[in-house]
C-alpha cells in the first residue's frame, strides 16, 4: 500500500516537471544558435581583417621597393629655368630682342626752275634744298627725275643687361651728301649713316637727331624733308641725358662762316666746346608741346690770315601738334636765334660772318612752319604745308649775294590701300631770295610709292 503511494507521487511529480524541461531545452538551443551565429560573424570579421592585413603588407612591400628604386636611381639634372617668352616682334639673341625694318620708296619728280636747272647730281634734284634753288639763270623746260635713294633700313636691339635697360639703333639710307661726309646738317657718310646710338637707362650716346629738334611735329610730305625752310633739322653725335619730360645734351660743334664781303661758305672745324641743347616736352590729351634751347660757341681760326675769333650763338624753338577732331591735327614750329644757321632750314644761312677785322658776328635767323593734316576717309589723307625763313644779314659784312629768305607751299594726297603701303602725289612751290633782290623759284610735282616693313 505504501509503495503504491510512493509510485503515484513520483509519477505526479514527473508530470508536473515535464513543461519546464521542455522550456529549458528550447532556450538552450536558441542560445547555442546565437552563439554559433556570433562565432560565424567573428570568423568572417577575422577573415576580412586578415585579408586587409595581407593587402596592406603587399602595399608596404611595393612601396618599399619603390623607395629602394628611387634611392638607387641616378640623380637627374636640375630642371632648367623656363626660357624667356618669345617676343611678339623681332627675335631674341641672348639678352636682347632684335628687330629689323625700314621701307622702300621710289620717287617720280617733274620740276621746273625759273632761275636755271641745277646740275645733274645736285641734291636739289632729289629733294627740296632751299639754299640750292637756282637764281639768275634762264628758264628751262620741265626736268624729270626718278630715284629710290630715300629707301631706308634700320636695326634695333633692346634688353636688360646687369639690371639696366640697354638698347641700340642703327639706321641708314642712300640719300647721301657728296663726298666722305658732312657735319653741317646730317653728318652723313657714304652710304648715308643716319642714326647710330646706344641707350643705357636715361643715357644716349651716339649719333641721333639733335635734342634741339622735334621730329614728332614734322608734317607728312612726299618730299624728303617737307617743310625744309622752317624746321630745325640736324643729326649728329651727342651725349644726352633724359629724365621724364626734360633732356639735356652735349653735341658735336661745327661753325659755318660767311667771308667778309661775301663768298663761298667756310666750314670751320675749330670749335673747342660742344654745343649745349636742352628741351622740355609736354604731352596732353589735346596734343603735344615742346620747348627747346641751344647755346653754342662759334669759332674760326686761320693762321694764314691771322684770324682767331670766337662768338656766342643761341637759339630757342617752340613746336606743337594739336589735335583737331578725332583724326586731324595742326603742326607748328617757330625757331629764332643768332648763330644757329646750320641747325635751321638745312643750313640756309651761315652761323656767322667775318667783319673787316676778322672777328665773327653771329647772324640772326627766324623760321617756322604751319601744317594742317586732314583724314578724308580711312586710308586717304592730305597735308597742306607752309614753311618760311628770314635771315637778318648785315649786308655791309655779308654782301648782297647772301640768302635773305625762302618759303615753300605744299599740298598732297596720300592713299594707303593696304597696311604699310603708301602711294601719293604732292604739288609744291618754293622760292629763294638773295639780299641783292635776285630770286628763283621751283615748281615740282612728286609721285611716290612707299612700302614699310
Amino acid at each position: 500500500m505504501k509503495s503504491c503511494r510512493l509510485l503515484g507521487g513520483a509519477a505526479a511529480a514527473a508530470l508536473l516537471l515535464t513543461p519546464g524541461a521542455v522550456l529549458a531545452q528550447d532556450a538552450g538551443a536558441a542560445l547555442e544558435a546565437r552563439i554559433a551565429q556570433l562565432e560565424a560573424e567573428l570568423n568572417s570579421l577575422k577573415a576580412e581583417v586578415a585579408a586587409a592585413r595581407t593587402q596592406q603588407t603587399s602595399q608596404n612591400q611595393a612601396l618599399a621597393q619603390d623607395i629602394i628604386r628611387l634611392e638607387t636611381r641616378p640623380a637627374s639634372a636640375p630642371t632648367p629655368a623656363p626660357a624667356p617668352a618669345a617676343p611678339s616682334e623681332g627675335f631674341r639673341i641672348g639678352d636682347h630682342t632684335v628687330k629689323f625694318g625700314g621701307f622702300i620708296k621710289t620717287d617720280f619728280m617733274a620740276s621746273k626752275y625759273s632761275g636755271g636747272d641745277p646740275a645733274n647730281g645736285d641734291l636739289l634734284r632729289d629733294y627740296h634744298l632751299p639754299g640750292a634753288i637756282p637764281v639768275g639763270g634762264a628758264d628751262e623746260d620741265v626736268a624729270t627725275d626718278f630715284n629710290a635713294r630715300q629707301t631706308r633700313f634700320w636695326l634695333t636691339t633692346d634688353g636688360l643687361v646687369g639690371g639696366r635697360k640697354v638698347g641700340t639703333r642703327l639706321e641708314m639710307d642712300f640719300e647721301s651728301l657728296p663726298g666722305a661726309g658732312d657735319q653741317r646738317i646730317t653728318s652723313a657718310s657714304n652710304p648715308a649713316l643716319r642714326r647710330a646710338f646706344v641707350t643705357i637707362d636715361e643715357w644716349l650716346i651716339g649719333q641721333e637727331w639733335t635734342n634741339f629738334q622735334n621730329t614728332a611735329v614734322l608734317p607728312e610730305s612726299a618730299d624728303f624733308v617737307g617743310a625744309a625752310e622752317g624746321t630745325v633739322f640736324a643729326r649728329q653725335v651727342q651725349v644726352r641725358y633724359t629724365r621724364g619730360p626734360f633732356s639735356i645734351a652735349l653735341e658735336n660743334p661745327e661753325t659755318t662762316v660767311t667771308p667778309f664781303g661775301g663768298g663761298a661758305r667756310i666750314i670751320a672745324d675749330d670749335n673747342s666746346l660742344p654745343d649745349l641743347t636742352a628741351r622740355y616736352a609736354l604731352s596732353r590729351p589735346w596734343g603735344d608741346v615742346q620747348l627747346s634751347g641751344l647755346l653754342r660757341q662759334l669759332k674760326y681760326q686761320n693762321p694764314a690770315t691771322d684770324i682767331d675769333s670766337t662768338a656766342t650763338g643761341w637759339g630757342l624753338s617752340a613746336s606743337a601738334k594739336v589735335k583737331v577732331g578725332a583724326q586731324d591735327d595742326i603742326r607748328l614750329m617757330l625757331t629764332g636765334g643768332e648763330g644757329v644757321g646750320r641747325y635751321v632750314g638745312l643750313n640756309f644761312s651761315n652761323d656767322a660772318v667775318l667783319d673787316a677785322s676778322g672777328d665773327l658776328e653771329a647772324i640772326g635767323v627766324i623760321a617756322g612752319f604751319a601744317a594742317y593734316r586732314h583724314v578724308w576717309t580711312p586710308g586717304w589723307r592730305s597735308s597742306l604745308i607752309w614753311s618760311t625763313q628770314k635771315v637778318d644779314n648785315d649786308v655791309a659784312l655779308t654782301g648782297t649775294g647772301a640768302n635773305r629768305s625762302a618759303q615753300s607751299l605744299h599740298a598732297n594726297l596720300i592713299w594707303s590701300p593696304v597696311a604699310a603701303f603708301d602711294v601719293g602725289a604732292e604739288l609744291m612751290f618754293a622760292d629763294r631770295k638773295l639780299e641783292s633782290g635776285q630770286d628763283g623759284d621751283m615748281t615740282r610735282l612728286i609721285l611716290f610709292a612707299k612700302y614699310g616693313f
